[in-house]
């Protein structure tokens, strides 16, 4: 039976990516497997696949029963199909912290590891065989390096995250600023998306302190495309939340160049909350959180009710 292997809800570029990847190895030892997605990913994963010769994996709403899975890029439950406990879950490859809650039908194998990217994971257990990696598999793999440190702008970047992208750029004959160019122009272009899409885009699911909120984040290297349209983005905070049956959106709008995140602050409770979690004085309905850029190792940790 084919292993299917799959990201999160939501999927970002390392959450397309990377069950490309894995995929191409598995098959490459002899394991038939094939990349599935959670959802629409976002215009930098599109233009990402486009960009190295991949069609967009098929999008799945579930598991059935007995499916042999692998699980990257997440450990979270409540990003991934609500079967995912009937299905047979072989491995989780990870770089989030545990949150626990999955159920498997035996022991399988885990790693999770303090790196910027899952591929950086990926490319350690391939071990001598990354070497046959095709040009196409090196590409999607340097292409989810960059997004997930910002082009090494990000506080989660590791040197062994910026030493592959730069043995795989080598490689490739790719320059590393001109490919990361092109890939947050097309992550900043969301023109043809709706409030309610953009909400959902690029989120996870997190409870603190009793409270659900649906973290979302949009990097962009141009903001005010996004903080334009914050009255209306606003509003639908509360359609989201609603249907999606969280207490709260946060909206984080990062701006790469600057090295900054924009919080859209439409109620005293998230007003509350980026004063608690960020130490921040908010007088409007916006706050400037300077040096804030990722939700894993930033956002996440520090968020306070």
């Amino acid at each position: 039976m084919t292993t299917l292997v799959f990201g999160h809800k939501a999927p970002d570029t390392d959450s397309t990516g990377a069950p490309l990847i894995w995929a191409w190895y598995l098959s490459h030892k002899g394991t038939p497997a094939e990349a599935r997605l959670l959802g629409t990913p976002n215009t930098e994963a599109a233009f990402v696949a486009k960009r190295w010769g991949f069609e967009l994996p098929p999008v799945i709403s579930d598991v059935e029963d007995g499916q042999p899975c692998v699980v990257v890029d997440t450990n979270n439950p409540a990003e991934l199909p609500a079967n995912i406990n009937n299905a047979d879950v072989l491995a989780i490859i990870d770089h989030h912290k545990l949150v626990g809650g999955l159920e498997t039908k035996g022991p399988i194998d885990i790693t999770i590891r303090p790196l910027a990217c899952t591929v950086t994971v990926m490319h350690g257990l391939m071990g001598a065989d990354a070497a046959a990696m095709p040009d196409p598999i090196k590409g999607l793999m340097l292409s989810c390096i960059l997004s997930d440190t910002l082009e090494f702008r990000s506080p989660t970047t590791t040197p062994t995250d910026k030493a592959l992208a730069e043995s795989l750029a080598a490689d490739l004959g790719i320059s590393i600023p001109a490919l990361a160019t092109e890939m947050f122009e097309a992550k900043s272009d969301v023109s043809a998306f709706s409030d309610a899409e953009l909400l959902r885009m690029d989120s996870k699911e997190y409870t603190v302190g009793g409270k659900e909120f649906r973290v979302s984040v949009l990097e962009t290297t141009a903001p005010k495309i996004v903080l334009d349209r914050k009255d209306s983005l606003m509003k639908s905070m509360e359609t989201v939340a609603r249907e999606d049956g969280a207490d709260q959106v946060l909206l984080f709008v990062v701006d790469i160049l600057k090295e900054e995140a924009t919080l859209l602050v439409p109620n005293d409770l998230v007003k509350t909350v980026a004063e608690k979690s960020f130490g921040a004085t908010v007088t409007g309905d916006t706050v400037v959180l300077p040096g804030i850029m990722s939700r894993k190792k930033q956002i996440i940790p520090n968020l306070k009710v």
